[in-house]
């Protein structure tokens, strides 16, 4: 069975840094592409980050980047997104997600698996 567990949401200032993390499980994940994307109430899924199977290529949303760093451990078997410079436009649900084949179609929310999602909420 497929899982994908975010963790390490909550509630921050705005300036602070947060750090996701996604634990994968059920498939074999250094074959995957990973993601980060978001949603917040009303608005529309975004794509935020990816990385490639073996970490030689990462893509950022216009939105974030400069301010967050996607990575992966493949020993670990867990994605991670380091957000800093928070701002309270970038509350919402974060999800992770995996893609077998050609990373840049993730940009286009086309994943394989799909994680629940933790929130992110940033005061001001």
């Amino acid at each position: 069975q497929v899982q994908l567990i975010e963790s390490g949401g909550g509630l921050v200032q705005a300036g602070g840094s947060l750090r996701l993390s996604c634990a994968a499980s059920g498939f074999t994940f250094s074959n995957y592409h990973m993601g980060w994307f978001r949603q917040a109430p009303g608005k529309e899924r975004e794509f935020i980050a990816s990385v490639s199977r073996s970490v030689e290529n990462t893509f950022y949303g216009d939105s974030v980047k400069g301010r967050f760093t996607i990575s992966r451990d493949n020993a670990k078997n867990t994605v991670y997104l380091q957000m800093n410079s928070l701002q309270p436009e970038d509350t919402a649900v974060y999800s992770c997600a995996a893609r077998r084949q050609v990373q840049s179609y993730m940009i286009k929310g086309q994943v394989d698996y799909w994680g629940q999602g933790t929130q992110v909420t940033v005061s001001s």
